[in-house]
């Protein structure tokens, strides 16, 4: 068993030094053999062309192969490139240029047109970007017939001779096979280190990227820069390889073919695509032999690949000897110390001490405001974080919370930002993201946003641009003090959520190692067991006390409280109140803010919990990836009434709403309905989902034609509809959906649930992001259905409004009901506020409205 050891200690180290040095001495020990065995006499002479041919085609593809697994990008444009290098092979032979000053002009002139291609093309999708690099294969095209005098045009140009070296002879072979040898090397050597991590990173996700320093274009444009150059290489190679160029071999079936190579042998492989140009090379002859015309055989053999071998012909082989051969599993495994530092000692973290005052804020912020077009989602907020303070950030959903702090790392988007912010006395107003982290600023993110063709050490090696040996040993430090060391070498997927987390974090931690400032948590304790809330909350503290301040927004309160120094709550984006933990939540706005405070009252229809429930659901579990949502649910939804189903963002309301929808299915317990499975339900979805550009008539007929409903019957359940719709929207009903204010795209999107004629109606947090008056329509509209007969299932954060509204209130926490029951049952709002908290603490005296 070979094992490596990444700390560079231990008895693993030659084991891994072996292992390094058969992979990067692979391809030029391919190449020696190669050249021997041609140069031996063991190939016919007419076959040396051929092989050095492939050499050729091997070299394009891996420059296309390697572009696309670690860029993301496809180039229809590396034709161009080829034909660059040829030509400026030719006009280098017949001017007196020596080969290696030729070759290095076609190199540079590639990469300098890739470098610009990959930067322009960076903002785009995969679609746009091939069809810059497809437009720009045409005009290079098209510039090669004009040129004349450089290229001869259609008829071509010869390439004369480079001192001893003869085009057409079997040195060029053995040349293209040697550079072949060296490309291959080159390349593995590439994979190890921070430059190719740093390209995938910017792939796989460009925003957390950006939050440790990576600049998407940028990598795009070095990725291009790179392959362009390569191919120009072949291009020199191919000149003197066929001792004559002409504009045909540049066609677009050469690009077609490049790309069905690519595929065949394997996205991202070195060795995938030694066998596709091997394959290229040899497809005329093959096809010949078959009697088949060759774009017959590339064709077939590309569909047969993408139906049967959809990684390419090497990735499956790999996969396959992964799974069987045990010895395959544990190659490259790595071991890491076994006594590592503590998390975020000083002297490996360093401290967070303000430049000129030790009392100084680290983080100030004055008037800061974020707006999207016509939405103000953050409003003059002022605020000062001190060194080494923990600042919990609460509120309700849409209350501007992450937008706050997504303004902070300058990862807003389309957002106009308005006011102050500083860090460390700093402005960082106009500073771009890619800049916030060399100022001491991380972040980690709601749902962990890893790289995930990326290993866990990858991930957190990722954040040095150079890769150098101390700087992974402090990447497996980092690793270890988060309690990760055993899971290095494997990849986000295959971790629970709660270790994703701690990735997350290390990642975030590694990126500040040198000037630790401000760390930003968004929703760290979402999602994790008890065990591992408090293993973070170590965490947090440890942070703090080195120094580094640390601002979390969460919903899980108790223990967000357990940590925070000082709370700040938000609602519509405004600041409205600032305290100690034990204050801050018995402000009555704050109260209001989750629990709602609403002046109409409704009163719900009776349920009928005598009758047989219409579903069941018992012992109801969920997981995401290893997060679980939802543990241990019992549950009965009775016909008649309004049941509403509270908790803040992240208790599981919305997986407990698809799942006695029927659209999910849960990872455990059982879910029942009663009589019929003709029970008909429809789920109106958080967010609306309203097809924007259809009108608001086509929307209601897309739901009725999936429901069965047409001709004269859809016709008069249309009408019935409309008209209790708002005039505002009865009279535009052939208006784009999207055009509609937020309640009015509410009643369209319940209108469109009722066009199934349903017996049950599942409504998902219906009143977000809506005014206060749109609040009170669409909750009216929800009592006037319940009146009607359907039996309808809220789902919603505010637990006033449920209690005010609903037959019967569920409340979630943490994916579990920690209380049930109704308006009508004494003390039960006191019962429910407590464990929708999950503190103490008790409510504020008065009435809860």
């Amino acid at each position: 068993m070979i094992t490596q050891d990444i700390s560079g200690r231990g008895a693993g180290r030659p084991a891994q030094r072996l292992y390094s040095a058969g992979q990067l001495l692979g391809g030029p020990a391919a190449a020696i053999l190669t050249i021997a065995v041609l140069s031996a006499g063991l190939v016919p002479g007419y076959q040396i062309y051929t092989v050095g041919l492939a050499a050729v085609y091997g070299l394009i593809v891996l420059s296309i192969s390697l572009l696309a697994g670690w860029t993301g990008i496809w180039s229809i444009g590396h034709p161009a490139m080829v034909a660059i290098g040829a030509y400026a092979t030719a006009y280098g032979s017949s001017h007196g240029w020596g080969l290696a000053f030729t070759s290095v002009v076609a190199v540079v002139l590639c990469a300098a047109l890739g470098g610009f291609l990959g930067f322009a093309g960076s903002r785009f999708s995969v679609l746009y970007v091939a069809l810059l690099t497809l437009a720009f294969t045409l005009v290079t095209l098209e510039i090669i017939g004009a040129w004349k005098s450089v290229t001869g045009g259609d008829q071509g140009v010869p390439v004369d001779t480079f001192g001893d070296l003869v085009p057409s002879s079997d040195e060029v072979t053995y040349l293209a096979v040697g550079v072949l040898g060296l490309a291959i090397a080159v390349s593995v050597f590439m994979r190890r280190t921070t430059i190719r991590m740093r390209m995938v990173a910017a792939k796989t996700h460009p925003l957390a990227g950006r939050s440790i320093g990576i600049a998407p274009e940028l990598q795009s444009s070095l990725g291009f820069a790179i392959s362009a150059g390569v191919a120009g290489l072949a291009g020199v190679l191919l000149a003197l390889l066929s001792g004559f160029i002409s504009p045909e071999g540049f066609s677009m079936v050469f690009a077609v073919n490049l790309i069905a190579a690519t595929v065949l042998g394997g996205t991202g492989s070195v060795i995938g695509a030694v066998l596709g140009g091997a394959f290229l090379a040899s497809a005329p002859t093959l096809s010949s032999s078959l009697s088949i015309d060759q774009p017959y055989l590339i064709g077939g053999v590309l569909i047969l690949t993408l139906l049967f071998l959809a990684d390419g012909i090497v990735p499956t082989a790999g996969k396959l000897l992964h799974r069987f051969v045990p010895a395959a599993r544990a190659l490259g495994r790595p071991a890491v110390p076994t006594s590592p530092p503590g998390l975020l000692d000083t002297a490996d973290s360093g401290t967070n001490t303000p430049d000129d005052d030790a009392a100084a804020p680290v983080l100030k912020t004055e008037a800061l405001g974020v707006r999207f077009g016509g939405l103000q989602a953050v409003h003059d907020i002022d605020l000062r974080v001190g060194a080494g303070e923990v600042l919990a950030i609460i509120g309700p959903n849409g209350a501007g919370k992450t937008t706050f702090v997504n303004a902070l790392c300058g990862l807003i988007g389309g957002g106009e930002v308005v006011g102050t912010m500083e860090l460390g006395g700093r402005p960082l107003h106009g500073v771009r993201a890619t800049r916030r982290r060399s100022l001491g600023l991380g972040r980690t993110f709601q749902h962990a946003e890893l790289f995930a063709e990326l290993t866990v050490l990858e991930n957190v090696s990722v954040v040095n641009r150079w890769g150098r040996r101390a700087d992974r040993d402090s990447a497996v430090r980092v690793l270890s003090s988060v309690g990760l060391s055993d899971h290095v070498h494997r990849l986000p997927d295959e971790l629970p959520f709660g270790l994703q987390k701690r990735v997350d974090l290390a990642r975030a931690i590694a990126a500040l190692a040198d000037n630790p400032r401000l760390m930003v948590l968004d929703e760290p304790f979402g999602g994790l067991d008890a065990e591992e809330r408090h293993t973070l909350a170590g965490h947090i503290r440890r942070l703090s006390g080195s120094g580094t301040s640390v601002v979390i927004i969460d919903h899980v309160l108790d223990d967000l409280f357990s940590v925070a120094d000082r709370v700040v709550a938000f609602d519509f984006g405004e600041l409205i109140a600032d305290g100690t933990p034990d204050t801050v939540l018995q402000n009555r706005q704050v109260r209001d803010s989750y629990l709602g405070n609403i002046d109409t009252t409704l009163i719900a229809p009776e349920i009928d919990r005598a009758s047989t429930p219409l579903i069941s659901v018992r012992g109801i579990e969920h997981h995401y990836a290893g997060v679980q949502a939802l543990s241990g649910i019992d549950l009965d939804v009775h016909a008649g009434g309004i049941l509403g189903i509270v908790g803040a963002n992240g208790a599981g309301k919305s997986t407990l709403g698809r799942i006695l929808h029927g659209d999910l299915p849960s990872t455990g317990g059982t879910r029942a309905v009663t009589g019929t499975d003709a029970l008909r339900l429809s789920l109106v979805p958080e967010g609306r989902a309203l097809f924007r550009t259809l009108s608001v008539r086509e929307n209601l007929e897309v739901a009725a034609y999936a429901a069965g409903i047409s001709g004269r019957t859809l016709r008069t359940r249309l009408e019935e509809l409309r008209q209790g719709l708002p005039e505002r929207v009865r009279t535009r009903m052939d208006i784009p959906a999207g055009s509609l204010s937020g309640g009015e795209q509410q009643l369209v999107a319940i209108a469109r649930a009722l066009m199934a004629d349903p017996d049950v109606l599942i409504l998902d947090e219906p009143a977000l992001g809506l005014s206060p008056a749109m609040v009170d329509e669409v909750y009216s509209q929800v009592n006037a259905l319940a009146r009607r007969g359907i039996t309808t299932i809220l789902l919603d954060q505010s637990l006033a409004r449920a209690l005010e509204s609903c037959s019967e209130v569920v409340v979630l926490r943490q994916g579990e009901v920690v209380a049930r029951g109704n308006s009508g049952t004494p003390e039960f709002a006191r019962t429910a506020e407590a464990a929708y908290f999950g503190t103490d603490i008790p409510a504020p005296t008065g009435e809860l409205h």
